[in-house]
């Protein structure tokens, strides 16, 4: 059996804006429910949530102590206060130990490509996580993708490509591609992307140097002449 992170939480009795209270003390406002639990609102300190999600994620159990009860969760929803990326609310999503359930693992590259070091390319990760089934405790942090068999600009990694962790089934479809390479833009389309910039930019200057004509200007002045 995996060794979780722990996570000690206490119960909470302050709702909407009274939460900001919470806060303000260092504390987040939260949410457990599930497997053996109604939904329960809960708070835990935010130093120590950080620390949690950046060992477990969201694919791997937490222990989460509540009053001195424990739960096997998974980190749901994180809500984050847009100006300063700040926690402000979390949902912890109770799980059965022995029932298998649908997740969601992220995908890591690893490696050297040999495209990208010998033959000047850029590496592109077009998938960055897989969804699964598996009993809880099978669930990993992160699965990681070796990027060196990338030897050609036609070469392709693709999930069926991966293997699975033990007691873990991927169920996204197996021709989804993962990573590839990209070969360097050619002369020609570097200069054809000079000659766009350059096509705007004479644009903006012939807008810019565009005079009043006769009228427009005689105009112009009876204008100023009657103010």
């Amino acid at each position: 059996m995996q060794n979780h992170a722990t996570m000690n939480a206490t119960l909470r009795e302050l709702k909407g804006r009274a939460t900001d209270a919470l806060r303000a003390e260092g504390a987040v406002p939260a949410v457990v429910y599930g497997f053996g639990t109604e939904p329960t609102n809960i708070q835990v300190d935010r130093n120590a949530f950080l620390k949690v999600l950046a060992a477990a994620g969201s694919s791997t159990v937490v222990d989460l102590v509540v009053d001195g009860k424990t739960f096997q969760v998974l980190i749901g929803e994180v809500q984050r206060n847009a100006l300063n990326d700040f926690v402000t609310h979390i949902d912890f999503r109770a799980v059965d130990p022995n029932r298998k359930i649908e997740a969601k693992i992220p995908l890591v590259l690893v490696g050297l490509a040999p495209a990208v070091k010998e033959l000047g390319g850029t590496l592109l990760q077009s998938l960055e996580e897989v969804e699964v089934i598996s009993l809880p405790n099978a669930l990993v942090h992160e699965i990681s993708i070796d990027v060196s068999k990338l030897a050609t600009f036609e070469d392709v990694i693709r999930v069926s490509d991966i293997a699975a962790p033990e007691g873990v089934e991927i169920t996204t479809d197996g021709e989804v591609a993962i990573a590839s390479v990209q070969p360097p833009r050619s002369e020609e389309e570097l200069a054809s992307l000079n000659e766009v910039v350059d096509a705007d930019v004479s644009k903006v200057e012939v807008l810019k140097e565009k005079k009043l004509t006769p009228e427009e200007e005689a105009e112009a002045a009876k204008k100023t002449e009657k103010k």
